[in-house]
Order: structure tokens, then sequence, then C-alpha cells
């Protein structure tokens, strides 16, 4: 990433949050890495004055409590955090997911491969994107 904010992952299993923790290592992304288990909980943290806004939100879509969906509605509400990239990182492949996503400004949509090796390929097409992009600071 060519930003040196942190990245906020929004993830309620843990054992893809470590599998996103060491794809990132892999691919050498230095940015501090914070995790939210829920929707609910990353609004927490980003409308928390005390955190450092991200550069990227690395989204699951199906989740307790608040899934994506809900997540992608409220940020759009909130125009001190609605421009932050967010890149939906999801084990859907169900076509209104996507739509839905896109529709609520999700500036990315991948389906998260099963294979650990065809996951890190795509941490690095994501990590690719986000360095070569132009975003707002």
């Amino acid at each position: 990433m060519r930003s040196k904010k942190p990245i906020l992952l929004v993830e309620d299993d843990e054992v893809d949050a470590m599998t996103v923790r060491r794809a990132l290592k892999e691919i050498q992304v230095t940015n501090k890495l914070h995790h939210a288990g829920n929707g609910e909980e990353a609004l927490e943290f980003l409308r928390d004055k005390a955190n450092e806004r991200p550069c990227l939100i690395l989204l699951d879509l199906n989740m307790p409590r608040m899934n994506g969906i809900e997540f992608l509605k409220e940020v759009n509400d909130d125009e001190g955090i609605r421009a932050i990239p967010k890149v939906v990182l999801t084990t859907s492949k169900d076509e209104r997911d996507r739509v839905e996503s896109f529709k609520l400004n999700a500036a990315g949509y991948v389906a998260k491969p099963v294979d650990y090796h065809q996951f890190v390929e795509a941490m690095k097409t994501v990590n690719m994107y986000w360095t070569l992009s132009e975003t707002p600071e």
C-alpha cells in the first residue's frame, strides 16, 4: 500500500482474519491491521476520533449483529467515513450480494478463494490496485 495508514479488517471468522494477516505479511504489506468482528465494532472504531482513519476497509458480508451490507448502508449515511475505500472480501458468490455491494459504493468485490496460494494472489491484486490508485487523503 502506498499509504502508511492502517487497514481495517471487518471479519467475524478468526481463521479467516488470521489468513488475511498471514497473506498481507507474506506480500509485505506493512500497514497496521485493525480487526473488528462485525459491522457494529467497525463503526465504533471508525467513529472514534482517537483512532487513525484507515486507508482501506476489507469487509466480510456474512457476520452476526451487523453484516457487511448493513455496514455499507451505515457508512454511506456517515459523511465522515463515507469516502474510505471498501473492498468486500467474502465467501459469497451470490450475484445479489455483488450488485448490492456495488450499489452501496463498494470499491471492489473479491470472493475468497479456498486455496491459500490463490488467496495470496487475490490479496496481491488488491494491494497492487490500492498501491496504484489515487485516493483522497
